[in-house]
């Protein structure tokens, strides 16, 4: 069974400045959109920019919390040196 691998706090501390700029960046998207549909429609643009950057927040945390290592790579590190 591979071995959960602990993120260092440096991927944490990057992931968490990631979240933080997320939400900062969510929260303005969604107060310029509220300010141009004050009198009227207006396209929900923010929502594709949100829905793209939550997935990549997602997968960045799926990288740093659920990173398992590799068996093979001492293996293909030997192969490597002596091929």
């Amino acid at each position: 069974m591979p071995r959960k691998v602990v993120p260092t706090a440096g991927q944490k501390r990057t992931f968490f400045i990631h979240f933080v700029v997320f939400a900062i960046a969510t929260v303005i998207m969604v107060m310029i959109h509220k300010k141009q549909g004050e009198h009227h429609w207006a396209y929900p643009w923010h929502a594709w920019i949100i829905a793209a950057w939550g997935l990549s927040l997602i997968g960045h945390g799926c990288a740093v919390f659920t990173s398992y290592e590799d068996k093979g790579m001492e293996e293909y590190h030997r192969q490597e040196h002596n091929g």
